[in-house]
């Protein structure tokens, strides 16, 4: 493949760089990348991969624009509120860079088209806002040995990562489950810094590139975070899990299923609420509890309460002797899922004085630290 004359002046800046040059180019002009939503993460990314050159850019999004999107979606006018998002884009990628091709799938992606819909593509970027797409767009890449480049912000505050097949862990990896479904606050009910999703999509962009290209080192196995309000980035790495329900040596899952994100319906006599968690740790009475954390210990690492002792889910069962009977043991985790399995674990082992903290860490940073210092 060669560029067109048109072609060498669009893109002389990056001809210029000597790790990118012609053949870099080239490899853009060829590729075939679908973002998955066209929103405040999909914006950015489809914005700067058109003006990059990717030879073809896959959209998915079947929502319409909402006067509300306008705060950080910078792929919509004031003019376009009511259409579809998908067309809308398209129109835009097009305005901006003719030379390029445009597939615009304005549809939902599910468990029924996401094999399909990915299949044509060469790279996956997932900007979706919905803990159900997210777990269903990495088990199809995984299935299919597409690399994923996934991004996701909540208030002044993003992460992402990517995966590449046969090297790397995947999503479920880190977060091996969704977190309970009405504990999810999305950008209506949390609100989000409109620039945050700009800086996250166009770091989503350069992995992409990167991948394409085979410059520079993408987030294999390191998650980015980055706090808007400290400017602060960090990169934490993990590794993949042996018991990852798609990517481990025994997967369950064989076939793009949506997974039921479980409800927050704690038993009222083995859990309790953020609240009387901030109660009881603030008591003088503190030195007759046990605070256990049971997230993976690089989620602990992440940031974690002060007087919170990591013992992983995993290896609960080999720690049972280590535990004070006489203390009341409290179980917390991402999202007071796994909490609640440990819970459950500790009452067959005659651990009777057990409860699990409802809503987990999430709730605590949206409750309690708004500042968010336990990185979940």
């Amino acid at each position: 493949m060669t560029l067109t004359r048109e072609e060498l002046g669009r893109y002389s800046r990056h001809l210029s760089l000597s790790e990118f040059g012609i053949i870099g180019q080239e490899k853009l002009k060829a590729a075939k990348v679908v973002v998955i939503g066209a929103g405040g993460l999909g914006s950015p990314a489809l914005l700067y991969l058109a003006a990059a050159g990717v030879g073809t850019l896959g959209i998915v999004d079947f929502d319409k624009v909402d006067i509300s999107n306008l705060q950080r979606q910078v792929l919509f006018t004031n003019e376009d509120i009511g259409q579809s998002k998908a067309a809308v884009a398209t129109q835009r990628l097009a305005a901006l860079n003719p030379q390029i091709t445009i597939q615009s799938h304005d549809v939902e992606i599910n468990a029924s088209n996401v094999m399909d819909i990915l299949s044509s593509y060469d790279i996956v970027i997932d900007g979706c806002d919905r803990f159900v797409t997210r777990y269903l767009v990495n088990d199809a890449c995984v299935l299919l040995h597409k690399p994923l480049v996934s991004a996701a912000i909540h208030r002044f505050e993003g992460q992402a990562l990517t995966y590449v097949p046969d090297q790397g862990p995947c999503y479920r990896c880190l977060f091996p489950e969704p977190p309970a479904g009405d504990l999810v606050p999305n950008c209506a009910t949390a609100g989000v810094l409109g620039v945050l999703p700009g800086v996250m999509g166009t770091i989503q962009a350069t992995e992409a590139i990167k991948l394409i290209t085979g410059i520079g080192e993408v987030l294999n196995g390191r998650l980015l975070t980055y706090d808007a309000l400290e400017m602060r980035f960090a990169t934490f790495e993990f590794k993949r899990r042996s018991d990852c329900a798609v990517c481990g040596d025994s997967p369950t899952i064989t076939v793009p299923a949506e997974q039921l994100v479980a409800c927050a319906t704690p038993d009222d006599d083995t859990s309790i609420s953020i609240a009387e968690l901030q109660a009881l740790l603030t008591q003088a009475s503190t030195r007759k509890l046990q605070l256990i954390d049971v997230r993976d210990p690089h989620e602990y690492t992440l940031g974690h309460l002060p007087s919170a002792i990591n013992i992983p889910l995993a290896l609960l069962d080999t720690q049972w002797n280590s535990l004070d009977r006489n203390k009341l043991t409290i179980f917390i985790c991402r999202s007071g899922m796994r909490s609640q399995q440990a819970c459950q674990l500790a009452v067959q082992h005659g651990l009777t004085s057990a409860v699990n903290v409802s809503g987990g860490l999430q709730q605590w940073n949206d409750t309690v630290d708004v500042s968010r210092r336990c990185i979940i």
